[in-house]
């Protein structure tokens, strides 16, 4: 999937440690820099919600190193940036219903973990941090597209400690001359996304029900709007963040999206259609903290970062299905 590189830069002498790299999105960015002949790749994740098995192919590998450890220890932040250059930090607790449930736990991996890593960055003078913010800061704001520097009031702790992690990223960078950039993610999809657990996400689920001939179910009247984006994108912006020139690093953040908006019931049917059935989905209660409608302006990251999403949503579903197709 990442035979074409994002990069013009020689990764033979360049280090990389990726925090969540046994989850969903970091264990994607892992595949890349590894695919890429990087130096060194470091993965630092404590396997709360990444999975050994998206590193198992790594783990042979002479430039790849697992430390299995908690960004809520700073002890195990420092270790791991021992001899790095470039660190794009994946870990967080997600979902907006766990957060919900859970603000302290949320709070102490999203924030307090952030806070961590930045200091253990500053002290092993790492050159560069880009890291996972959300499309969950816009919250309340009824805006279509989201521009970066227009939010709302959000409206999940989640979404707060996404907020902490900007306000951290840019205060950073500007008291300890860091160069830190900030990414947030729209609604991102693709192979090595959890199904399972009561804090899956959308797609994982919709797929798993409709393969295994069951109704998806909907929170609320499935009108609400996304904009779904493949995780191949998500790593494009990271590669592309992590080495572009002439630009602003004190804590800049960058909508990363498709530019394109789809309604959950237009999600279905596309799925639908891929799968070849004709399973109805069914509707529940609206979800308490979702933002009704999301879309995002990506001219900042085209324009600056070089970034240009390369795979829409139905391609991106057929990839997606056949991985799932796999397990």
């Amino acid at each position: 999937m990442y035979s074409t590189p994002f990069h013009t830069n020689d990764f033979a002498s360049k280090t990389f440690l990726v925090t969540g790299g046994a989850g969903f999105i970091g264990s994607n960015i892992v595949e890349y820099l590894l695919k890429h002949n990087a130096k060194k790749v470091v993965v630092l994740d404590n396997l709360a919600t990444g999975f050994e098995e998206n590193i198992n192919s790594f783990l042979s590998l002479s430039n790849f190193t697992f430390i299995k450890g908690d960004i809520c220890n700073i002890e195990d932040c420092k270790k791991a940036c021992v001899g790095i250059d470039h660190i794009f930090h994946q870990a967080a607790l997600g979902s907006v219903p766990r957060s919900i449930q859970n603000p302290i736990a949320t709070h102490n991996v999203n924030a307090t973990g952030f806070i961590n890593m930045l200091i253990a960055a500053r002290d092993a003078k790492v050159k560069r941090i880009v890291y996972a913010s959300s499309s969950s800061v816009y919250g309340d704001s009824k805006i279509l597209p989201k521009v970066e520097n227009v939010i709302g009031k959000q409206l999940s702790p989640y979404a707060v400690s996404k907020m902490t992690n900007e306000l951290y990223g840019e205060i950073f960078a500007k008291t300890y001359t860091m160069e830190i950039i900030g990414l947030r993610y729209f609604n991102i999809f693709g192979p090595r996304q959890n199904p399972q657990g009561e804090y899956a996400a959308a797609i994982p689920l919709f797929i798993n029900a409709l393969l295994n001939a069951q109704s998806p179910a909907l929170n609320g009247d499935g009108e609400q709007t996304r904009d779904f984006t493949f995780v191949s994108n998500a790593v494009q912006a990271n590669i592309k963040a992590m080495f572009a020139q002439n630009i602003n690093t004190e804590g800049t953040i960058f909508n990363i999206a498709v530019g394109e908006r789809v309604s959950l019931n237009q999600l279905i049917e596309i799925l639908k259609k891929l799968i070849g059935t004709k399973t109805q989905q069914t509707y529940r209660a609206e979800r308490a903290g979702d933002v009704r409608d999301s879309l995002a302006d990506i001219s900042k990251a085209q324009t600056l970062l070089k970034y240009h999403p390369n795979v829409k949503i139905e391609e991106g579903l057929k990839y997606t299905l056949a991985w799932f197709k796999t397990k």
